[in-house]
């Protein structure tokens, strides 16, 4: 029983460093999105400058189309965020049934030795009562 709780407790292990790499892309992933965002909002303004300022329709196109750029990128980053998240889910959901696995296992072990000690007992009980009877019965007999 203690080989199958081994084992179990490996695949919690393995399962938690796994969840932990998720939830490390899933921020890495965030944090892209966040940059690329902030970068949009730099375009944007530096865009309304140019179209506020002097007319130059070749950096207000060029900064048009840079801008198209990046939310282009954000949309991608969008996607890479959504099944980082998803991988995340997935790993958590390891994550809980492997802990859940183990515990029942532990469980188990634990109801075993109680069902062990008992029998140890009762065994224990019975070489008393034996004992106790020879005893008696040898003694009866002088």
């Amino acid at each position: 029983m203690q080989n199958i709780l081994n084992v179990k407790e490996k695949l919690e292990t393995q399962a938690k460093n796994e969840f932990a790499l998720a939830a490390a892309k899933e921020r890495e992933e965030e944090a892209k999105l966040l940059a690329l965002k902030a970068r949009r909002d730099e375009h944007e303004a530096v865009l309304k400058g140019l179209v506020g300022a002097e007319l130059d329709i070749t950096s207000i196109k060029e900064a048009e189309d840079g801008l198209e750029v990046i939310k282009y990128h954000i949309g991608q980053q969008e996607l890479n965020l959504a099944a980082a998240r998803q991988e995340l889910e997935v790993a958590r959901q390891k994550l809980t049934a492997a802990m859940q696995d183990r515990k029942t296992h532990e469980r188990l072990k634990e109801r075993e030795f109680e069902v062990f000690k008992q029998e140890e007992a009762a065994k224990e009980s019975k070489e008393i009562d034996e004992l106790v009877s020879y005893r008696f019965g040898s003694e009866d007999q002088h």
